[in-house]
């Protein structure tokens, strides 16, 4: 079986054993000390992109398989090439957001976590339903959230709400295109969440915490043995709360359960649910009179009370199974499938009178769901002629996509422009009776067979070299107009990549892929979309310090993409292709230990993202939406150890800067966000290893700031200052 590299406690360089189930004596009844079955029960979950890493509150001396992590850093990541590849060997820059800064940051979302890594930027976020960001200048499919995976299987087709991260291991953001692996994605690249494992010792805790604005949230984590071969863990959440926009409340669900099963000594079965709902108003922010910001308080709600809240649920299952052929093979499968919906009414702006004060607003219902279906088998070893020794990944995936959609909307009118008062806001006005607006079904089938060889060519030389082929067919029925359209199409997404470490701390790197994505939806005239297609460049370099406790990455890139959905500023309920965009930039990631107990999470990226091929709409040379040039992120912590009985304080504190950026999804527009920075405290005491108390503060100095926007009528505000003690005990 391959080997994997194991992380001892402190700075020492990993260590490489093998755990073949032949090495562990007494393997078939299980008699070996607890340690030791964690670490096999880690090994039986290294199937595809699902890696178990350490707990954040791992007993002292206990040993870590398959991303491994030291103080804010990480030495491997599972989701780069479906293997568990050491850091320092990758042609790419990958940023792993681990377990132990995850709770420091107090992040109990995908895009709180993500303020975190460097070259992401918040997007217009339907109205609070989905999770959107930029990577590299980049947000994906404007028809859904961004993507995302967890376990390497994508799971942000569909309407998936924001999501939480109550359950997640750990997150590897992988910069760059991932289409040699994955298929459709996006070249800016990709965030992989990997979820906790079922642990055959028994370990149970939960977490609760009271914050600003009666914000309440309970979290537990449960996980033990069914007997000797089998175990389970089970994740759950809840959160509800007001929010500093006025009358608004929000209730959020999250359960998934999960089973591990040792078959034999050559065979583990890993099976995952994931249960999620969310329900919130429809929320487009404030907006801008005259192009100005700050007419209106960023807690100003535009909406309408009475449409109640937009449900938003998600049911997702993941099968793996794993099966060791001979001690250099072996074979891993997968399946996922998972439904989603969305529905509720929304009360959104529309135009605002010459008068600044009088905004009329449209109407709209939504009723969304999707069925995505995905499968993938993989053969992986290693073979060496002469000096090199090549790690192999032969596979084959598909996937079937369904998506419906019904849209009824009223726009106002001059008989009842269904109006509010921006300065003195009056609820409760009615609209017109809505119409049938969009009814689509549409269907994706797609499959795909890929191939990837990691080259060791001596003591100082890597390579990756890796291509898939993917094929795909789309159609689209407009049940409205009783018009539909069929296209195929496919592609080669070939990457290649070189590492060359001239000193055991540093690693030079170059890398070129090409990338294919469809395109979701038909356009205003009934028309499907041609498929993105990429072209991407990236050289870099990653150090560490001489005691392994720092690593920094360093990355400059170029992308090119042709083909991008933007939307339609004509008719916001459809998009268009923008043509030819382009980026290049930057980007500095920073973690691990300086000294002592002090700890550090930074980055940095500069983005320069625009049009490089225009129209009349939207003009070569603008910049792209919501892509701040410069952006920046910092965390600082120190733990000290207390006397008695083993206990530890931390105190820490970070600073997050987004520079000015462009406000409207016209791009042809001049309306601008402002640069902002906020400020975060945080404070932990664990008087035993047991239990912890927890403070953060975030937006400290309670700025005013906005983070994305849509376009002036719809302009979303930054949080105002909250703060959250939480008491966290395991048992």
């Amino acid at each position: 079986m391959p080997v994997h590299h194991t992380r001892l406690p402190g700075p020492e360089k990993p260590t490489l054993i093998n755990l073949s189930p032949a090495n562990f004596e007494g393997w078939s009844t299980l008699r070996f000390r607890r340690k030791s079955v964690a670490a096999l029960a880690a090994w039986a979950c290294a199937l595809p992109c699902a890696a178990a890493g350490a707990d954040g509150g791992e007993p002292a001396g206990s040993v870590t398989i398959n991303g491994q992590r030291q103080n804010y850093r990480s030495l491997s990541a599972a989701g780069a090439t479906k293997t568990d590849a050491l850091l320092q060997d990758l042609p790419q820059s990958v940023r792993v957001l681990t377990s132990d800064l995850l709770r420091d940051a107090g992040a109990t979302s995908l895009s709180s976590a993500l303020e975190l890594a460097s070259g992401i930027a918040p997007q217009s976020n339907l109205g609070g339903l989905w999770d959107s960001y930029a990577m590299r200048g980049f947000t994906g499919d404007p028809n859904f959230g961004s993507d995302y995976m967890v376990n390497g299987f994508s799971s942000s087709r569909g309407y998936n709400g924001m999501r939480d991260i109550a359950g997640a291991q750990s997150m590897e953001i992988l910069k760059g295109p991932a289409s040699a692996l994955y298929g459709r994605g996006d070249p800016g690249g990709t965030v992989n969440i990997l979820t906790r494992k079922p642990r055959f010792a028994p370990q149970y805790s939960v977490e609760t915490s009271a914050g600003s604005l009666s914000t309440w949230r309970t979290a537990a984590d449960l996980t033990g043995p069914f007997g000797e071969t089998l175990a389970y863990r089970l994740n759950a959440a809840h959160q509800q709360g007001d929010s500093f926009r006025d009358t608004l409340h929000s209730e959020r669900d999250f359960l998934s359960p999960s089973l591990l099963w040792l078959i034999g000594p050559a065979t583990t079965v890993s099976y995952e649910i994931e249960a999620a709902r969310q329900q919130s108003p429809f929320d487009r922010g404030v907006l801008a009179v005259n192009g100005k910001l700050g007419a209106v308080p960023v807690s100003r709600f535009l909406g309408e009370p009475g449409d109640g809240g937009m449900t938003v649920k998600s049911l997702g299952h993941q099968l793996f199974v794993q099966h060791e052929l001979s001690p250099a093979w072996s074979l891993q499968t997968g399946l996922s499938y998972r439904d989603s919906s969305l529905a509720g009414y929304s009360s959104e702006a529309n135009n605002l009178l010459a008068d600044g004060r009088t905004l009329r607003r449209q109407r709209r219902y939504r009723d969304f769901s999707a069925t995505d279906r995905s499968a993938r088998a993989e053969l992986l070893g290693q073979i060496a002629t002469g000096a090199v020794t090549h790690k192999l990944l032969f596979g084959l995936d598909g996937y079937r996509f369904d998506d419906e959609r019904l849209q009824l909307r009223r726009n106002p009118g001059a008989g009842n422009p269904y109006a509010i008062d921006i300065h003195a806001p009056v609820y409760g006005a009615v609209a017109d009776p809505l119409t049938l607006s969009i009814d689509t079904l549409e269907h994706q089938r797609a499959h795909a067979v890929y191939l990837q060889d990691q080259l060791s060519l001596g003591a100082q030389w890597k390579a990756l070299l890796g291509v898939r082929r993917d094929s795909y067919r789309q159609q689209v029925i407009n049940r409205r107009t009783a018009a539909a359209n069929e296209q195929g199409l496919s592609a080669s997404s070939p990457r290649v990549g070189l590492v060359y470490q001239p000193a055991a701390e540093v690693s030079l790197y170059a890398s070129a892929a090409k990338g294919f994505r469809p395109n979701s939806g038909i356009s205003i005239d009934n028309h499907a979309f041609p498929a993105e297609s990429s072209r991407a460049c990236e050289i870099g370099a990653k150090a560490d310090t001489a005691d392994g406790r720092l690593n920094a990455t360093l990355a400059l890139y170029r992308i090119a993409k042709k083909n991008v959905l933007t939307t339609n500023p004509l008719n916001t309920d459809f998009a268009i292709a923008a043509g030819e965009v382009a980026s290049k930039g930057v980007e500095l990631d920073v973690s691990g230990q300086l000294a002592g107990g002090l700890r550090l999470s930074g980055a940095y990226a500069y983005t320069d993202a625009s049009v490089t091929k225009g129209d009349n709409t939207i003009r070569t040379g603008s910049s792209l939406p919501n892509v701040p040039r410069h952006s920046a992120n910092v965390l600082l912590s120190q733990t000290f150890r207390t006397s008695g009985s083993g206990g530890n304080a931390t105190l820490g504190a970070g600073l997050g800067y987004a520079g000015g950026r462009l406000g409207d999804v016209a791009v042809s527009s001049s309306f601008r966000l402002q640069a902002y920075t906020t400020a975060r405290l945080l404070a932990a005491y664990a008087p035993t290893p047991r239990l912890r108390l927890s403070l953060n503060v975030d937006n400290l100095f309670n700025r005013a700031y906005y983070a994305s926007a849509y376009s002036q009528l719809w302009v979303a505000p930054g949080a105002a200052r909250t703060i959250t003690a939480s008491l966290a005990y395991r048992f």
